[in-house]
């Protein structure tokens, strides 16, 4: 790990097809090697979420979500603020997974200044690699979404 203090994390399951959209985000966002950020692909499970965040002063997690809205809507989530909606399901085959995480981490006084929960609502999550139209249609608009939480500055999170 380097000493770079902003994070980005993909997570999802590449073979689940529209959960693995947080991982190829993430793809994207490395490949643009953009100075003092890490990004990481993961699996999801909620404790090593914890400790790739903690002493971080921002962290952004990228994930295939389900609530009903249409397939490629954005929800956009300022996780230090407010809790994971309840109706907002989070893929992971993992019973502490992202949303238990950001809740143990809360109570425990260990969230990053800013923790952004960005979800691109998925459609399809059988077997297989393609995103279906609509999540691939919402790629540009989601790797926007992340570089500006990542490059806006935020005074009333500042240490």
């Amino acid at each position: 790990m380097t000493a770079n203090n902003s994070l980005v994390v993909g997570i999802g399951n590449e073979f689940r097809r529209d959960d693995g959209v947080g991982l190829i985000l993430a793809e994207r966002l490395k490949a643009r090697q953009i100075p003092a950020l890490d990004v990481v692909l993961h699996h999801g499970e909620g404790t090593g979420l914890m400790a790739l965040w903690q002493g971080r002063s921002l962290a952004v997690v990228i994930d295939a979500v389900s609530s009903g809205k249409p397939a490629g809507a954005l929800h956009v989530i300022d996780a230090v603020r407010d809790s994971v909606p309840p109706d907002l399901i989070l893929f992971s085959s993992h019973a502490f997974g992202l949303a238990e995480a950001v809740e143990m981490a809360r109570s425990l006084d260990q969230l990053p200044k800013q923790l952004w929960i960005v979800g691109v609502e998925g459609q399809d999550f059988k077997h297989g690699q393609e995103l279906s139209r609509d999540v691939a249609c919402a790629l540009d608009l989601a790797l926007e979404t992340v570089l500006t939480l990542i490059t806006s500055p935020r005074a009333d999170r500042a240490a």
